[in-house]
């Protein structure tokens, strides 16, 4: 055997034994461990060994990490497939659980961490103070949270599965729970990071948590501002609350009804009426939320106030009307409310069930027409209680009564239980098939990207995969690791019989390792098993088969299944099977779940690479008919040519005539008459993601587009991939492909080509905006236009062009690239910095990218008056010594974080929807930038409130997040004025400091720690101190956090902090 073939043996030992790869130095030591020799790269003529490896693909598969470390791992062949399989089942690194590769904090994709902008219920209050030896402030249940809350509110308090923390592990409860006086606080401490547990196991188990609530105590709310009053105008006070109901339709918790009738009316509420609400059901309806503490009450308007068949009574100034209208004034009985027919009614609640995170009210009638080619009654729009009977009304942006959302009624509770019920049963019901004692069922991952092994596919509608990470993989290995000492200790029990379906201990080839696995077909001598904890079926002697004891049934079977989103139709083309097999399986990738049913469905990333891979995209892609496609060749000229657009960046995407254009634009045209035929709303997009292929109008045509972000449910960045367009719009601009047209669209390769003009001496991503401007006026639009040519570069897509306005192609000095490189559009270059690498497709001007208006221009001149326009007004807090249901967005240590009001977040990712679709059809110009002002900037790919921090000499600002606490650095270009729309909302970052402790300097290690346990997380915040400041990003809160995710368990992060610190002092 020569030197390089035992080298390739070698190797290909080493890898295969390393299912999670090798780093170029590890790979040296573990080949040298095994032959007592470094790989002989240079003797085999290769100068590095990055160069040796990169030669023998056979063998070797090289990948970077996000760090730029190159890994390599064993290439799969067909003779070391099984050996694969053996490894796809050998545990996980006891460190991590999961590959060195996975990139878990994934790209930015969402606006927000909550992309379902719907309202949120209040967390659960704590119980007690955690061990703080400070004086306690009673607390009422009226400062449970902050905000008034709706029924939408409460319907809505199922948890959403894009929250990517861990405290999600059940739905937060509407409870509030009365604190004990010192003398009765319980001893109980509090949970501590792993590495601090188990000193206090036996202490915590001891000491179960004690609850003190006195109901009679609890039911005053507002007790401490309200005046003792027993004589009140009875009549006066009724209206008033008939008042506030209308202007909070959906309801409101009773505990702050004292706090807005004195922000209404500048008076205290008598004492006596919450004791009286109960006997005024002509005015109101006092209810007790159910799994909720019995102390908490809400509020609703009375029936008679919003009946079914009669006009609604308006109130002084209701939000639904958005006019004053006089008490006095006689009311027409005349209903409105027979005019919004049964069938109006049934249609708008189909609508609302297809977008279940919410409609905007003002998008209704051109979405009921497109879908139903029926006219919506315009008259309701300006009284929507005339359909509170099918939807919830939510105002988000309190100053503008215009925009409201409408919610499904239906309560999405109600089905999740049903789903929840349903599952157990049916993987029960299989787990009593195969044994008399049942496995409980696997639990999908909480995590917004959990990270998975996939195994195999047979169709992309039943892929094979395991959950890897704490719980799953590393339960599993806990598991295997006592089944092989178990047995290992003469506890081996072979089984007699085996039946199809039976659970058994399987020895594996290794002969080391235990595996439970489950009988499938039963041979003469052999048995075919399926690994129930691996995914994969083998055929074994039966004298392998032992008894699996009953004690390794507690652990659910670890092999799940999934399908792919968007490839359903075509789940089992050999195509798309073929594509999926090369990219994804064996690999650990991260997978984004859409919907969390038996069989979840999901869109897979591999996150290896520089640039994420989506998964079901390119498998999408792998249908697509390459006869279609346009075959560029060098120094060939082409007639003709219709640019589609000019990026910022220099970028050009033209069509070509061809086959393919021809055959899109007739099933396009094919399209659009379909959808005139049609009358239904089966074509609305109600489950959006991330390389989904659909359909959306551009210049008024349907056009093919990729969703590309996604900015909560409502917003999303789109790409017309025909034109090269991207463009950001709502949801309800985008349909589904018909199914008649849907495999004819997808075999179509895109038809825009990406060019960039040659022999320039400015770079692509280094144009101003002044030469970008005078290529969109000399070529945008034009379908007579020239091109040639001069180079193909396919490792970035990219076709390097001589551009022409005429038909003088022979002539490349007649050429746009001659024109614009001898004029002086560059004189600014220095001043602009546009990175290629950062680039948003969205910073081209929608005049032509935008299905919507045509492009916003502001003037320079204009500039400053918004820079000095006032300010949001300051975000309200509870009173010190109260509650507050907070999010912390940034935790640097205790010293230093930023929280958010819960209930009032879904309000934020409303607005950053709106600045992304104001803003994005904006040109990108130079504004005057001063320090300290504020202005909207684009941060990546959204638009966010900040601050200017500081002002650099390279063209770059520092400005502050207003909203997330964030610091960060933009370009000057991606400013711009925040108009008066956005001004409205409060700043919703709050700076604070942890209450209860006395450290100053944190070091690295509990600062670690503190960010573990809140950053990401919805908390409880109870209010200490109040410092203002003269702006409202100066004021500063000490609040106490406590995580009450736990059904019966509160914790305390200043004790966590206050027992880490004692911890650290004692090792020292």
């Amino acid at each position: 055997m020569s030197e390089n073939e035992l080298s390739k043996k070698m190797l290909r030992a080493v890898l295969q034994s390393n299912k999670n790869g090798l780093s170029l130095t590890r790979l040296q030591a573990e080949y040298k461990a095994l032959t007592g020799d470094f790989i002989p790269h240079k003797q085999l003529g290769f100068p590095s060994l990055e160069g040796y490896l990169c030669s023998i693909p056979s063998v070797v598969r090289m990948e970077h990490s996000r760090m730029g470390e190159v890994f390599c791992f064993a290439t799969v062949c067909n003779e070391t497939e099984h050996i694969a399989q053996l490894v796809a089942r050998q545990r996980t690194s006891r460190k991590t659980g999961k590959s060195q590769l996975v990139n878990c904090q994934m790209r930015v994709k969402l606006a927000t961490f909550m992309p379902n902008a719907k309202p949120r219920s209040s967390l659960r209050q704590p119980e007690h103070m955690g061990r703080s030896s400070r004086s306690l402030t009673q607390l009422s249940i009226g400062n449970r949270g902050y905000g008034a809350f709706s029924h939408a509110l409460m319907r809505d308090a199922q948890h959403d599965a894009k929250i990517t923390t861990a405290n999600q592990n059940r739905t937060p409860t509407i409870q509030t729970r009365k604190p004990p006086t010192p003398s009765e606080k319980s001893d109980k401490r509090i949970t501590l990071p792993t590495r601090f547990q188990r000193e206090l196991q036996a202490h915590l188990s001891r000491n179960p948590q004690q609850t003190n609530a006195n109901l009679n105590e609890s039911l005053a709310p507002g007790k401490t501002r309200t005046t003792q009053t027993s004589t009140y105008n009875t009549q006066l006070v009724q209206n008033r609350l008939k008042d506030v109901l209308n202007k909070y339709s959906n309801g409101f918790w009773v505990s702050k009804l004292p706090q807005l009738y004195k922000e209404l009316y500048h008076q205290e509420l008598p004492s006596d009426v919450i004791r009286e609400l109960e006997h005024w059901t002509h005015v109101c309806i006092v209810e007790k939320p159910c799994s909720t503490n019995p102390s908490e009450l809400l509020l609703y308007p009375a029936n008679d106030l919003t009946p079914v068949k009669t006009a609604p009574v308006p109130s002084k100034m209701s939000p639904a009307l958005g006019k004053p209208v006089s008490p006095t004034k006689p009311v027409s009985l005349v209903s409105s409310k027979s005019a919004v027919a049964p069938e109006i009614k049934l249609k708008l609640a189909e609508l609302l069930v297809k977008y279940s995170h919410g409609l905007w009210a003002h998008a209704l009638p051109k979405l009921f027409q497109d879908a139903y080619k029926m006219k919506f009654p315009e008259h309701v729009l300006n009284d929507l209680s005339l359909i509170s009977d099918v939807c919830t009304v939510d105002y988000p942006m309190p100053d503008n009564t215009k925009k409201a959302i409408l919610y499904a009624r239906s309560s999405e509770d109600e089905n999740q239980n049903k789903v929840d019920l349903k599952i157990p049963r049916v993987i029960e019901t299989a787990g009593q098939r195969i044994s008399s004692v049942a496995v409980p069922p696997l639990v999908i991952p909480k995590e917004e990207y959990p990270s998975v092994l996939v195994v195999e596919a047979s169709n992309t509608s039943d892929v094979i995969l395991r959950y890897i990470g704490e719980g799953y993989s590393q339960a599993q290995e806990a598991l295997e690791d006592n089944m092989r000492e178990f047995y290992n200790q003469d506890n081996k029990k072979p089984l007699q019989s085996p039946v199809p379906g039976q659970l058994a201990a399987v020895r594996a080839e290794e002969e080391e390792e235990i595996l439970r696995a489950s009988v499938s077909e039963v041979m003469t001598d052999r048995v075919k098993v399926y690994y129930v904890d691996h995914g994969f079926f083998e055929v074994i002697n039966k004298g392998k088969l032992l008894e699996l004891d009953e004690k390794f049934f507690t652990l659910p079977f670890q092999a799940a299944k999934c399908k792919l989103a968007g490839l359903e139709p075509f789940s089992k083309e050999p195509a798309v099977l073929k594509q999926f097999e090369s990219i994804a399986c064996g690999k650990i990738l991260l997978a984004e779940i859409l919907e969390r049913e038996e069989v979840p469905l999901v869109v897979l990333y591999d996150t290896s690479q520089d640039d994420d891979v989506n998964i079901n995209a390119s498998c999408m892609k792998a249908l697509q008919d390459r006869s279609l496609e346009n075959s560029l060749q060098v120094n060939s000229v082409y007639m003709n040519v219709a640019i589609t657009n000019v990026c910022s960046d220099g970028t050009i995407y033209c069509q070509l005539p061809s086959r393919g254009q021809t055959k899109l634009n007739e099933i396009l045209e094919k399209t659009e008459n379909y959808f005139h035929s049609r009358v239904t709303s089966e074509f609305l997009v109600s489950k959006p993601f991330c390389g989904k292929c659909c359909l959306s109008r551009y210049k008024g045509k349907w056009s093919r587009v990729e969703i590309t972000n996604l900015h909560g449910s409502r917003v999303l960045d789109i790409q017309f991939v025909d034109l090269g367009v991207p463009a950001s719009v709502e949801v309800i601009e985008l349909r589904e492909i018909p199914p008649p047209f849907l495999r004819d669209l997808i075999t179509i390769p895109p038809q825009a080509i990406k060019c960039c003009l040659a022999d320039l001496s400015i770079s692509v991503g280094s144009w101003t905006p002044e030469a970008v401007l005078w290529l969109r006026d000399t070529v945008l639009n034009s379908t007579d236009c020239s091109m040639k040519v001069s180079k193909l570069d396919e490792t970035k897509g990219l076709v390097n062009i001589y551009l022409f306005t005429s038909k003088n192609f022979y002539d490349t000095e007649r050429s746009i690239n001659y024109q614009i490189a001898d004029s002086d559009l560059w004189k600014h270059q220095k001043d602009v910095f546009l990175s290629s690498s950062s680039v948003s497709p969205m910073k081209m001007s929608k005049e032509q990218s935008s299905p919507g208006p045509k492009k916003i221009m502001l003037d320079a001149r204009d500039c400053s008056s918004h820079t000095s326009a006032r300010l949001p007004p300051q975000l309200e807090l509870p009173p010190v010594g109260q509650n507050m249901d907070i999010y912390v967005s940034v935790a640097c240590h205790p010293g230093h974080f930023v929280l958010q009001p819960w209930q009032d977040l879904y309000k934020l990712v409303v607005l950053m929807g709106e600045m992304i679709l104001y803003y994005n059809k904006m040109e990108e110009k130079h504004i005057p930038i001063e320090k300290n002002q504020i202005y909207a900037a684009k941060v990546e790919n959204n638009w966010q409130r900040v601050l200017v921090k500081g002002i650099l000499t390279n063209g770059l600002v520092s400005v502050y997040e207003l909203d997330y606490g964030k610091h960060e650095l933009v370009s000057c270009t991606k400013l711009q004025p925040l108009i008066e729309e956005f001004r409205q909302l409060p700043f919703q970052g709050v700076t604070a400091q942890l209450a209860g402790v006395k450290q100053k300097q944190w070091s690295e290690e509990a600062s670690i720690v503190f960010r573990n346990h809140v950053e990401k997380k919805p908390l409880v915040a109870q209010i200490e101190a109040i410092q203002d400041g003269p702006h409202p990003w100066d004021r500063k809160v000490v609040v106490f956090l406590v995580d009450t995710s736990q059904q019966d368990t509160d914790v305390w992060v200043h004790d966590i902090m206050s027992e880490f610190t004692e911890e650290l002092t004692k090792a020292a």
